[in-house]
């Protein structure tokens, strides 16, 4: 439940189109809600400024759905993360207005107009094709969180020309997560090109030295350009939230 939600709940009550009783009962809710499977945090916007978002790997299809529901009830837009193609068919048949992002393995469910909240753009760089799963999690959370979004994919060190000539782009967005596997080196690259938050995310992708993401993560993690952060591997959504709220107006 966001800000709007509460204030439409009050105004009800005002106007007298809504009892007390009944009010109470939305309010009942508010902080959390016990479905058993999940304890679904609806006061988090409220708290945070962002949404309770659906891990769902690991959760069965009916376990997705139930919470969509209960989610879903109390007027807010829904994001689950980590989906694969199959079980989002079977949520969009509860579902249908929902859309699946196949690229980056997420489905939105929008029930109201996300209200762009960003002051500037995120720019989300990936280092290689192989790394867009991860960066297009990243793209379609901070979109879902009210941020305009620009991408660029496939500039990695391999061949930096490809980068530099997207120098007006890098200039103008107002935070950038950079996405890279095998050694990590690019966010390095581009921390040292700009003056704002860098924020680099390893991924998983890369031969057997690269110990699943591991050999990315030491590397951005031992950066040598100033004011480069890092999130866990392959965990594109989390530097969307943190990108989201540097970029808050």
């Amino acid at each position: 439940m966001n800000p709007d939600n509460i204030k439409n709940l009050l105004h009800s009550v005002r106007d007298g189109e809504l009892s007390v009783d009944d009010a109470m009962l939305h309010l009942k809710q508010l902080p959390y809600q016990d479905l058993g499977c999940a304890q679904v945090d609806h006061h988090r916007e409220l708290r945070q400024g962002m949404p309770e978002v659906v891990f769902g790997e690991g959760k069965s299809v009916e376990q997705i759905v139930t919470i969509m529901t209960a989610m879903s009830g109390k007027g807010s837009n829904v994001l689950v993360t980590r989906l694969t193609q199959d079980r989002s068919r079977q949520i969009l048949t509860s579902f249908p207005a929902a859309s699946y992002h196949a690229e980056a393995r997420c489905l939105t469910l929008e029930q109201q107009p996300v209200e762009l909240r960003g002051k500037g753009a995120i720019l989300v760089i990936s280092a290689g094709t192989s790394d867009i799963p991860v960066a297009a999690e990243a793209v379609v959370t901070a979109q879902f969180l009210g941020n305009r979004v620009e991408q660029i994919y496939d500039v990695g060190v391999a061949g930096i020309h490809r980068l530099l000539a997207r120098g007006e782009q890098l200039a103008a967005a107002t935070v950038i997560i950079v996405v890279a596997g095998m050694e990590g080196a690019l966010p390095s690259v581009v921390g040292g090109l700009v003056d704002k938050p860098v924020i680099a995310v390893p991924t998983s992708v890369g031969y057997g030295a690269s110990f699943g993401g591991i050999a990315a993560l030491l590397g951005m993690l031992n950066s040598c350009a100033a004011g480069v952060t890092v999130v866990n591997i392959d965990n594109g959504f989390g530097a969307a939230c943190a990108a989201s709220l540097i970029n808050r107006v």
